[in-house]
């Protein structure tokens, strides 16, 4: 039994109907493609099972809505909010946490899939917001303040507060235990942008980024 939508997205079966899902509707080719755009979905992160009877806490338990493969569409993240616009769906706030290696392309992908409804609370931006410093360098004498700032905006996702869409909360968060310990606290799902090391560290602005880098592949947990 499901208590809400959230307990079914975060359950072992909904995520193992998607990976079944996802290995049957591969194309002859090999891709899979979005099935709103036909675009293909590359990234697994990037590939969202959409509901076409909405989900909602009155039939999260009925498992012909629910897990029922024909009513799962599989489509891109930016796909899914156009079809909840076009058909007026009303969706739930919905809060994402964005984690990766120092230059993963975090932020790039939040900008790609964010609309002027969401919010983001980016740390790396909200060192160039409230300091004279850019995103690449970060005194220690302004960490505490950096640091509450975010604290605050995320004591504000915990509460619901505003009336944003979605919420992105962009972060390297290399630790499981840390991550998920802040997705249970906002109800929030986990979006891991994977990126080789190697592309990482080409995207490197200094030596001290490079630094960041590998200590971040040295104690990241699957």
């Amino acid at each position: 039994m499901f208590e809400n939508a959230h307990d079914l997205y975060k359950s072992k079966e909904w995520k193992n109907l998607l990976q079944t899902l996802k290995l049957e509707r591969v194309n002859e080719s090999g891709k899979l493609l979005c099935e709103y755009c036909g675009e293909e979905i590359v990234k697994a992160y990037d590939c969202i099972g959409h509901h076409k009877i909405p989900l909602n806490n009155s039939n999260v338990n009925d498992y012909n809505i629910s897990l029922n493969p024909d009513n799962i569409m599989l489509i891109h993240f930016k796909c899914h909010n156009a079809v909840h616009h076009r058909f007026g769906y009303e969706l739930p706030k919905k809060v994402y946490i964005v984690y990766g290696s120092p230059c993963a392309g975090k932020s790039t992908w939040v900008e790609s899939m964010g609309t002027a409804d969401d919010l983001i609370i980016d740390i790396d931006k909200i060192w160039e917001c409230i300091s004279f410093c850019d995103k690449y360098n970060k005194p220690r004498k302004l960490q505490q303040n950096i640091f509450e700032t975010r604290n605050c905006l995320i004591d504000q996702v915990k509460m619901r507060l505003g009336n944003w869409q979605n919420a992105f909360i962009v972060g390297t968060y290399p630790l499981k235990m840390e991550r998920q310990r802040l997705a249970d606290k906002l109800g929030a799902e986990l979006i891991y942008i994977d990126c080789d090391k190697e592309i990482c560290l080409s995207r490197a602005k200094d030596e001290n980024w490079k630094k960041y880098i590998n200590e971040w592949f040295e104690s990241f947990q699957e």
